[in-house]
């Protein structure tokens, strides 16, 4: 038999984990019905996962970003990496991680060495793409070009993984590359955008060389803070020529 200050617990229990509800999208104190969810915290959580996939799966309107890019007035260039397929993108991550050869050839072909390339890649999530980028775009391409630095078209890559920017900033010669690109859809955003900035790109580049700004999403971090924090990163990078764990070695504020 429970007595009374064992229920009086219980309730205190609950109640804290309720409270904690307000301040994290995580699936915390959503009950149980015997050894069971509640139905609808079981039909939540089937309906997250299927947006999950559907990001996953989606192909990017390539044509409509390319639309929306040139009414404001910015010079894109669609290429694609080496997957020949959104299956093959997938089973095979590193055919995201190299242009095609048609996509190398137009990068190949004689332009001033800009000083920072951005890229727009589809990613994990075509989804966060399409409703991020822009606004966040909207800030990069107006107030790069204040600092003093000249900015490539924006290279617009579908079949994308992250690294897919090193080899873009390789045949530009750019100084930096910045790459928007959908992040791994999760069961509480299937929309979460993710922003990687390299110095001096070129292929063979690793993770702990770049910088990463991450959950950019309408419930997470906005498009104008997540410039914010990139423009300032830009201006870090070039002026100690680092980037990633080299950069947070050099700037202290950054470990």
């Amino acid at each position: 038999m429970i007595d009374r200050s064992s229920r009086e617990v219980e309730r205190t229990v609950q109640a804290s984990w309720l409270s904690l509800r307000r301040h994290t999208p995580a699936r915390i104190a959503i009950g149980r019905v015997g050894f069971g969810l509640p139905t609808r915290a079981y039909l939540d959580f089937q309906a997250a996962h299927a947006r999950a996939r559907d990001a996953v799966h989606a192909q990017l309107d390539v044509e409509a970003m390319a639309r929306a890019m040139a009414a404001r007035g910015w010079q894109a260039i669609a290429v694609t990496s080496v997957a020949e397929s959104r299956p093959a993108y997938l089973r095979l991550p590193d055919r995201g991680r190299a242009l095609s050869s048609d996509s190398k050839a137009r990068l190949s072909e004689p332009m001033v060495a800009p000083d920072v390339v951005i890229v727009v890649g589809d990613g994990l999530s075509s989804i966060a793409v399409e409703r991020n980028a822009l606004p966040a775009l909207e800030l990069l391409c107006k107030r790069i070009p204040d600092l003093g630095l000249r900015l490539a078209p924006i290279i617009l890559a579908t079949g994308a993984r992250v690294a897919l920017a090193d080899e873009i900033g390789e045949l530009l010669q750019a100084k930096l590359s910045v790459i928007l690109i959908g992040e791994r859809p999760g069961l509480s955003a299937a929309d979460s955008l993710g922003m990687y900035l390299t110095f001096k790109p070129r292929r063979g580049r690793v993770d702990s060389e770049r910088n990463c700004i991450s959950n950019i999403h309408a419930a997470g971090m906005s498009a104008e803070d997540a410039a914010a924090r990139a423009l300032d990163l830009v201006r870090l990078m070039l002026e100690h020529r680092a980037s990633g764990v080299l950069l947070a070695a050099r700037v202290p504020r950054l470990s």
